[in-house]
């Protein structure tokens, strides 16, 4: 199973159609995945994402559900 099994292509959502997929599931119905540096996740994220910078995301994308929806940022 490579990388592009665990994302399906979707069109690019705003910020408030993000905010409203988020409020309307519960955090155990979606991935959010924060693909920045580590000092750019500490300094501020969103409630419940996961760090794995972008250059980590091919070798641990296995972490992530490949049956729940993945919203990246």
């Amino acid at each position: 199973m490579g990388i592009s099994d665990y994302f399906k292509p979707v069109s690019s959502w705003s910020a408030e159609e993000v905010r409203t997929f988020l409020n309307e599931k519960g955090p155990e119905k979606y991935n959010l995945v924060d693909v920045r540096q580590p000092k750019e996740y500490g300094q501020s994220h969103l409630p419940g994402a996961q760090l794995i910078p972008l250059g980590e995301l091919a070798n641990r994308v296995k972490e992530l559900d490949p049956n729940k929806p993945t919203i990246a940022y």
